[in-house]
């Protein structure tokens, strides 16, 4: 199975000079809890979670409202080509730890794979969508901690 077939297509993006409180509230209007942040041509620069606003803004006093993304954002992005194998995705998923993927169609952000899409998708077994799952959330007990 491809990502395109079970991935969210209506996926918001910003750019990295939208602050951190325009962040948040679009998290809050979409019910999402991270945002991928493009540049102008709609390739993939960073993206942010509701973790990062609490950690990299909120917790260090940072103004929201006059914070940029780019100043908080993950740089380092996992993104997956729209028609990449789920199971090569799922994998990737595992080994970073990571919950979410943007999904990217010929260099711009074509939509986002979530733990979520995985377990609504028929099409992933309950035994990949658990395996995936626990990979990514036990993270300290795969490396001794």
């Amino acid at each position: 199975m491809k990502v395109k077939d079970c991935m969210s297509n209506d996926v918001v993006w910003l750019n990295p000079d939208a602050t951190v409180g325009e962040c948040a509230r679009l998290m809050d209007e979409e019910h999402v809890g991270s945002i991928p942040v493009c540049d102008r041509n709609k390739t993939v620069v960073g993206l942010v979670t509701d973790r990062d606003i609490l950690l990299r803004a909120v917790a260090h006093g940072m103004d929201i409202n006059n914070t940029k993304l780019s100043e908080i954002m993950t740089t380092n992005v996992f993104c997956c080509d729209i028609n990449a194998d789920v199971e090569q995705v799922t994998q990737i998923m595992s080994e970073n730890q990571v919950r979410r993927i943007p999904v990217i169609d010929k260099n711009k952000i074509a939509g986002i794979l979530t733990l979520t899409d995985l377990s609504r998708s028929e099409q992933v077994s309950d035994f990949k969508f658990a395996t995936t799952y626990d990979n990514i959330c036990n993270y300290s007990r795969k490396n001794n901690f």
